[in-house]
């Protein structure tokens, strides 16, 4: 069955740094699209950033780009999330997500809590 291991949360002060690691299976990983979502308290789940396969093409929530990188790792069936330059509005439990052979297939989240 499909399982996701999401990792690398936690908390960290403003202007800091945090990397999201979320390695999946039982799926053909290599050909699925991986995305980032997030959920703050009290708001609607919103896309963060996709990364699509073969090409590499990303894209990025306008609230993200320039501060935040996704990559993945074909070879470990691992997508990353590289988070910098961490502001307090960033908050919320972020969701990898898979999308392959038009099925969705979601990891069970990790916090990031952004606080001095």
């Amino acid at each position: 069955q499909v399982q996701f291991v999401e990792s690398g949360g936690g908390l960290v002060q403003p202007g800091g740094s945090l990397r999201l690691s979320c390695a999946a299976s039982g799926f053909t990983f290599s050909t699925a699209v991986m995305s980032w979502y997030r959920q703050a308290p009290g708001k609607e789940r919103e896309f963060v950033a996709v990364i699509v396969n073969p090409g590499g093409y990303t894209n990025y929530a306008n609230s993200v780009k320039g501060r935040y990188t996704i990559s993945r790792d074909n070879a470990e069936n691992t997508v990353y999330l590289q988070m910098n330059s961490l502001k307090p509005e960033d908050t919320a439990v972020y969701y990898c997500k898979a999308t392959n052979n038009g099925r969705e297939y979601w990891g069970q989240g990790t916090q990031v809590t952004v606080s001095s």
